[in-house]
């Protein structure tokens, strides 16, 4: 990945739960249905599943109450250790959304929620790929991440936030590699996945990528 972020989430370890609540007045949109959000890419996955982004494991608690077999992939030592807390029974290792420890079996989904966007464009590109090489044949991929219709949606929003004086999040849309609906759906389709996006909130959409069959 082309930026370290473990010193931030090491940090944002102890009070990230209370933010994806709506506690932090500048991100209460980019979390808001947030439950809703979770539990939607809950509903769309299926078998084995590799997280990407386990953070403080509270998508990782939705996939267990619902009898899946989780990898759990999360670069940050203080969220791993938050995570284990809550799920102490769940494989949760170091490792990003381009280098992990690949697991033993081929997984049926690989999620993750909030994190994609940690990635550049072509780095999304490179780990899409990736993930398309080790899925199982009917795999499929379900991503939850803030993203925008084009760039013109995205320069919108972040006047907005500016005019609400909202200076932390304007700064976080100008400086993270959130991406547009059309760079992803061409990066999924290049890769042999067929993708719809829903959305789910101001910011955040679904994107659920199912590997296409060799005959369609």
């Amino acid at each position: 990945m082309a930026k370290n972020f473990n010193d931030l989430f090491d940090a944002w370890s102890e009070t990230y739960d209370q933010t994806v609540g709506g506690t932090d007045v500048e991100y209460k949109e980019v979390f808001a249905c947030y439950e809703q959000i979770l539990d939607e890419v809950a509903k769309r996955s299926k078998g084995y599943i590799v997280e990407f982004g386990v953070g403080t494991g509270n998508l990782t608690e939705k996939f267990i109450k619902n009898g899946f077999e989780i990898y759990g992939i999360e670069p940050s030592e203080g969220m791993r250790n938050r995570a284990k807390e809550k799920i102490p029974n769940v494989t949760i290792v170091e490792g990003d959304f381009l280098t992990f420890p690949i697991p033993e079996k081929k997984p049926d989904t690989i999620a993750s929620t909030y994190a994609f966007h940690h990635l550049t464009d072509e780095e999304k590109r490179k780990a899409v790929a990736l993930y398309s090489e080790i899925l199982n044949e009917s795999g499929k991929i379900v991503f939850a991440d803030t993203v925008f219709i084009n760039e013109a949606a995205k320069q919108a929003i972040i006047e907005e936030a500016l005019r609400n004086n909202y200076n932390r999040l304007a700064v976080d849309l100008q400086t993270e590699y959130y991406t547009t609906i059309p760079v992803l759906k061409k990066i999924f389709e290049e890769n042999g996945f067929q993708v719809t996006f829903n959305q789910m909130n101001t910011f955040v959409w679904l994107m659920d990528a199912e590997k296409r069959r060799e005959n369609e």
